[in-house]
């Protein structure tokens, strides 16, 4: 089965960390990366922009209505996404506690129950 895995985080969290130890944190999500993408585990990773170029749209009067930044205001937002493939929940749990940011952010998992190609 897939499931979605969203990583929250926020732009002032992401500021305080110094440039040396943000550098060691990427080498770790890459190699994280790289390990379950050899594996087949991993199928997609995104990491999405900053909480103010989101936008909010919706259909008013038939046509687009935009509100800036993200639905909810909060202050963590949806940092990284990724999609895994894993044979059963509990390895799916287990491939999402092995994220490097799963020690410092919340990981959210959903199982993905329709495709369509």
């Amino acid at each position: 089965m897939k499931y979605l895995l969203l990583i929250y985080s926020n732009d002032e969290k992401w500021a305080a960390i110094p440039e040396e130890v943000r550098e060691k944190e990427v080498a770790k999500q890459a190699a994280w990366n790289a390990q379950y993408m050899a594996s087949g585990e991993l199928l997609a990773a995104y990491g999405l922009g900053s909480e103010t170029e989101a936008s909010l749209i919706r259909r008013k009067d038939d046509a687009p209505f935009v509100t800036d930044g993200p639905y909810l205001e909060a202050k963590e937002f949806v940092g990284s996404l990724y999609v895994i493939e894993a044979p059963t929940p509990e390895r799916a749990r287990e491939i999402a506690a092995d994220l490097p940011w799963a020690v410092e952010n919340p990981v959210e998992m959903w199982p993905i129950l329709y495709e369509w190609k």
